[in-house]
């Protein structure tokens, strides 16, 4: 399970990494491995976002505002990061180098769909299932006991 501090610690080294690459003047192409992983919590922290705003069956007596408020949080983070990457490296490096790490970004964020995000969300139903079973098989016992108890008490039993 994807959660949003460890998204965001995964961001907040891979923005540590990237930054003190570009001070040192290295090539893009050295620090690709930290773009992606910076590309990766960003897209873990959307997919968040997602989920706390339309929750599984399972998680919808838990508290998923002061969830949902600390995805904001992170996300808020996360952009600012960002903001500061996005000047650093269009500075340094020119803005054609900004568009190749956004084309990366966008890159791991399919991956991820594909890897990942699908993966909870498959967990995610058979859960849900297992929930509306149980809930299903509860309610028609508690049902069957009633007509039970209603037709003993009339006689027809």
């Amino acid at each position: 399970m994807i959660d949003p501090f460890t998204a965001i610690a995964a961001a907040t080294s891979a923005y540590k990494g990237i930054k003190k690459a570009v001070e040192v003047g290295k090539e893009i192409s050295s620090f690709t491995g930290a773009v992606s992983q910076f590309a990766r919590a960003a897209s873990d922290i959307d997919f968040l976002e997602q989920k706390a705003k339309k929750p599984p069956l399972y998680k919808m007596f838990t508290d998923n505002q002061s969830h949902a408020l600390e995805i904001w949080t992170q996300k808020q983070k996360l952009k600012e990061m960002r903001e500061e990457l996005k000047e650093y490296i269009s500075f340094v490096y020119g803005p054609s180098a900004w568009r190749e790490i956004v084309a990366i970004e966008a890159q791991q964020r399919k991956e991820q769909k594909e890897l990942v995000y699908k993966k909870q969300e498959f967990v995610d139903s058979i859960i849900n299932g297992a929930v509306i079973t149980v809930l299903l098989i509860v309610g028609l016992g508690g049902a069957a006991i009633v007509l039970y108890f209603y037709g003993k008490q009339q006689g027809k039993w």
